[in-house]
Parts: C-alpha cells; sequence; structure tokens
C-alpha cells in the first residue's frame, strides 16, 4: 500500500521559478542597421533586413518593424535605381538613333 494522499496538492515549484520565458527587451541590431543602411546601401539595408526578421523570429527580440521598414525601403531604392538606368539607356539610345551627337566630322 501506498501512503500518499489521491487528493493531495501537488509539490510547490522552486522559488526561483517562472513559469514564463524571459524575453529580451533589447531592440535587434540588424534591423537597427537595416533601417540606416537602406538609405545609405539599399542592398546591405535589404540584406540585414532580411537577417535580422531570422533573428527577431527566432529570439523574440523587438525591432521588427524597423526591420520591415529597411526592407521596404531598399526595395524601392533598388527599384529606382534600376528604373533610372534602364530609363537613362533607353534615352541615350533614342537620342544615338535621332542623330544627337556631340561629335563633329
Amino acid at each position: 500500500m501506498t501512503d500518499q494522499n489521491p487528493n493531495a496538492y501537488p509539490p510547490a515549484p522552486p522559488a526561483a521559478y517562472t513559469p514564463y520565458p524571459a524575453q529580451k527587451s533589447g531592440t535587434n541590431v540588424l534591423a537597427i542597421i537595416a533601417l540606416v543602411g537602406a538609405f545609405v546601401f539599399p542592398l546591405a539595408g535589404v540584406i540585414c533586413g532580411h537577417i535580422a526578421l531570422s533573428q527577431i523570429k527566432r529570439t523574440g527580440e523587438s525591432g521588427r518593424g524597423l526591420a520591415i521598414a529597411g526592407l521596404v525601403i531598399g526595395y524601392v531604392y533598388i527599384a529606382f535605381i534600376v528604373l533610372f538606368v534602364v530609363l537613362a539607356i533607353v534615352g541615350g539610345l533614342i537620342a544615338a538613333s535621332a542623330g544627337y551627337s556631340s561629335y563633329s566630322y
């Protein structure tokens, strides 16, 4: 026979027991770098933004909005650069075919 009471309460947890995992309260550094880098060098902003989102998902840090803002600004900036280059090439080709040249014969 056992001398345990089936209606007894379970033993109390240790004094240092925390029922919830500790949350990191800091902002992810790569999220900040992504936002700043998107203005200076957009490709760095995009790369750091993707890495920051992965780290934030894994660690629970804050800064998700900063990382997303860095991604959006970086992608928009890259799109404007690509559009500018394409328009410059098309404009150059149109100017060359129209006979506007600075070379004299």
